[in-house]
Parts: structure tokens; sequence; C-alpha cells
């Protein structure tokens, strides 16, 4: 019997994860890597580590599983978006550390291409933020000595994350992305499927350092050298979010998806047409399968389950993140303790990148309980403020949210999100659907599954929330929320 080999590259940790014909985990591993902070708003990983830490979780949970490398059908990726790597095309050596996709040291720099908003959002889909590539690229071009001469003479890469890990599982045979990752850098035109010229030269980059762009389900070389997987053909790739739809079996335009994991990001597919938001969504491509693209509206909360790992690292309010859900239920309410956790801006529907967290409301009698229940509900109201944005622009009721990520096992916190939206919050069987979704796209590729109407007979209900609180108190809690949301705003530039 065959398996899947998921390769699922996040912000905090590297996990690996083999799935059977069925969709189910047959194992798992994972393994934490450093995050580096040289500044205040400056976020780094060293993509040597990125690299150790993918390749032992992969060796680690075919080992667990008890398989052989050739009981592994192909590889499937996903990853962490927008964090950009540049190397040496010869030496296959980075010449950066990792700028990963919270940083914001060019906020100044998008500032100053907002008069080019028009155009960038006419060809990318996306706002000019530097949640994006391209400008954390510039960076380096700008930052590194003797960089851009070297770009220009086509001896530097540029990469997502993705195309690292391609680059490194190949032997640096194989020099692509796919048309998901692509669309999250703010140099690709999403309608022409293609590095657009004009955008190109507005932020200076060299065409020679960007890798071919492919379709997000097709074999793109196997892993070559002293990888334990040689010979495994590498198949499926997607970023985090847009996987997450994937294995979420999202392939009806309407359908949409909240990942709960580092940051929160809520996703609905809307066919082959993309739809231009004015809610300050963005547009980007679903997935790319054979000759058709597909599109979704976004909306990306940057601060989401990362302010669990701050309750626990930054205050010591909780010994590990799991902790959280048993510490807010000690209170009914957070009785007008309102958390912004604007740690790194603002995104979706703000785009303020000098917001700073808050949190307000406090009194004698607030307690840690307090503070944990407002930070739970904290990430609920981001994804509410998100969702109404979402169905405005779509013209579209949605009927229900399925769920995934590591947060989505926190019961009090899906419960208050049905509250909040005011319908169904489902939760699959195997949560762990971004590495799914790539599991799938690569399974695609060679057969393994023979279309999408096989792979959504695999998706199952674990539990569905349903509204239970009144109307009235989930409205007067979303005012006094949008209240402490704008004395977080533009805090830093005031």
């Amino acid at each position: 019997m065959k398996y899947m080999l998921s390769l699922d590259q996040g912000t905090t940790s590297s996990r690996a994860i083999v799935f059977d014909r069925r969709g189910r985990i047959k194992s798992m591993a994972q393994k934490e890597f450093r995050q580096i902070y040289p500044k205040p708003g400056w976020v780094e990983h060293n993509p040597n580590e990125i690299w150790s830490s993918q390749s032992s979780v992969a060796v680690e949970a075919v080992a667990e599983a008890g398989l052989s490398v050739s009981d592994i059908a192909a590889i499937g990726i996903t990853n962490q978006r927008e964090t950009v790597v540049v190397w040496d095309r010869a030496t296959g050596k980075p010449i950066h550390n990792a700028i990963v996709w919270q940083d914001r040291r060019t906020a100044a720099a998008c500032d100053a291409l907002k008069s080019r908003t028009r155009l960038i959002r006419s060809r990318t889909g996306l706002l000019p933020d530097a949640y994006f590539s391209a400008t954390k690229l510039q960076w380096i071009l700008e930052h590194v000595k003797g960089a851009r001469r070297r770009a220009e003479n086509g001896e530097l890469a540029f990469g997502t994350v993705d195309t690292w890990l391609i680059w490194k599982l190949t032997a640096g045979k194989t020099y692509v992305t796919d048309a998901t990752n692509a669309s999250r850098t703010m140099m690709y035109n999403i309608h022409t499927g293609d590095w657009d010229d004009d955008l190109l030269r507005l932020l200076d980059v060299p065409r020679a350092m960007l890798p071919e762009v492919r379709s997000s389900s097709e074999v793109y070389g196997e892993a070559h050298g002293r990888s334990y997987l040689a010979g495994v053909p590498v198949a499926g790739v997607a970023g985090d979010q847009q996987a997450a739809l994937f294995g979420q079996a999202c392939y009806r335009s309407g359908m949409a998806k909240n990942t709960y994991g580092t940051g929160c990001f809520l996703v609905m597919q809307t066919g082959d047409t993309p739809v231009t938001s004015r809610n300050n969504l963005l547009t980007t491509v679903a997935w790319k399968i054979g000759d058709r693209t597909e599109y979704a509206l976004e909306g990306s909360i940057f601060i989401a389950g990362a302010v669990v790992q701050w309750l626990r690292d930054g205050l010591g309010l909780i010994r590990r993140s799991s902790d959280v859900e048993k510490l807010a239920e000690k209170v009914e309410s957070s009785e007008g303790v309102y958390f912004v956790p604007a740690f790194a801006g603002l995104g979706a529907p703000h785009w303020d990148p000098y917001a700073r967290g808050a949190i307000v409301g406090l009194s004698r009698g607030s307690t840690d309980a307090h503070i944990a229940r407002a930070a739970l509900e904290a990430v609920a109201y981001q994804s509410h403020a998100v969702l109404k944005a979402m169905e405005s622009d779509a013209g579209v009721k949605l009927k229900e949210l399925r769920v995934d990520g590591g947060a989505c096992v926190n019961n009090l916190l899906m419960q208050f999100q049905a509250d909040l939206l005011r319908v169904p919050v489902v939760r699959p069987r195997v949560t762990e659907t971004t590495a799914l979704g790539a599991a799938y796209l690569a399974g695609l590729a060679v057969g393994f599954w023979n279309n999408r109407d096989e792979i959504a007979q695999h998706w199952k209900m674990e539990k569905t929330f349903k509204p239970r609180k009144e109307r009235k108190a989930v409205q007067q809690g979303l005012a006094e929320w949008q209240r402490a949301v704008e004395r977080a705003k533009g805090w830093a530039a005031r």
C-alpha cells in the first residue's frame, strides 16, 4: 500500500505527516526552530534551520509509520507564505536570514508605494504592505553588499519557502514556485499567470533571480542527492492557506474556511473569476490545476495563535498553549476587558502597520483569566470583521465556516466564533488540513486520487458549533471591541 508524505513548513515549526488513501493520518513528526528578532518589528529565520528541521521530521515521520521510501507515492509541500529567502545559485548558501512574513521593516517603503496602489492591486490582487515578499526582497538587494549586482548577473536565486525546500530536496536541479505562492509576492500578475514586468521595474527587482511559476499539482522533479527520500517525486505545492482551503474540500464558489494558526486566515473560494474587494481584502490564487486557475478572497490576521504563545512566553500566565482554554473558562466573560493583539500591526480589513497591541477595560478585579479570555475572544472578533467584509465583497451569505489549525481544538474559542458569526462553525475529523491539502494536490498529480469528487468524500465532520449567545450581547461586545481597535490603530505613528 502506498502513502502520501506532506511537508508542512510553518512559521514556528516544521512538520511532516504521512497520509493514507482515505486522507487519514498514519504518522506525524514536528520540530520547532528559532525565531530571530534583530529589532522591534523585525522577524527572521535561518534558512538552513528551516531545511534541517523539515528534512529531519520527514525522515522521522516515515520511520514512525514503519514505512520505507518505496512506500511513498509522492511528496506534497505547503509552506509559510511571503517569507523571503535569497541564496547563491552556485553554492546554495543563503546570503541573509529569511525575512518572515510578519516582519514590518519595510513599512515605510510600502508607504512610498501608496500612490501606485491601483496598479499593484489591479495586477496582483494585493495592497502595498510589508506583509508581502516584494519589499522584503528589495530590502535584501539594497542592504546586502553586492547583492543587486549579483542578482542582475543571475548569480542569486529568490524564493518563498516552497522554492527553497524544492531546491534543497532536488539538490538544486529544480527552481520553481507555484501560482499560489507567486500570487503572494506582489510581483505576480494573477490574470496573465506570469511575473509582471511593470511591477518588477517599479520595485527594481531583476527577473533573472525569479523562479519559474508552475501549477499547484504536477511533478516538478524527484528528491535527489543524499536525501533519504531520493527518487520520490515532488508533485504538489501550495501556500499554507490555499492548501488548507483545498484540504477542507472547499471546491465550490462561496465555500470558506478559517485557519487558526500563528495568524488567522479566512479564505473564500470564488471560482475561476477573481473578485476585487471593496473592503480591503485580498484577491489571490486559490490554486492552479492543469490550465485552470481558480481564485479566492482572503482576509489575513497577523496575530491569532501567536497571542496564546505570548501569554505563555511573554507573560508566563500558562505553561503550555493548551492550558489557555482551562484558564479562560475560570470566568464567564472577560468582564469588559478587550485585547487587540496588534503586535505586528493590523492586517485585513484595517491594514495599519503602525497599530500596536492594547488591552483595555482593566480594573482591580481583572485577573489572568480575564486576560486569557479576552485574548481568545480577540481572535474571534478579528475573524468576524474579515468575514463580514468577505460576504459583502462576494455578495453571498456564508452558510457555514469550516475551521482548522492548532487553535480550532479550543472549544471555547470555536463556540464564541459561532456566536459572533451567527452561522455553524464546523470542525473536521482531520484538522491538519493544510498538510492534507498539499498531499491531495500531490496525489492528484501522480494518480493516487482520481479527482476532487473522490477527495471530497474523505472530508468528515468531527463537531459543529451552533450559535447560542443572544444577538444583543454579541452586538454590544462587537461595539466595545471596535472601540478598542480604534485606540490601537496608528499608535506608533502618533
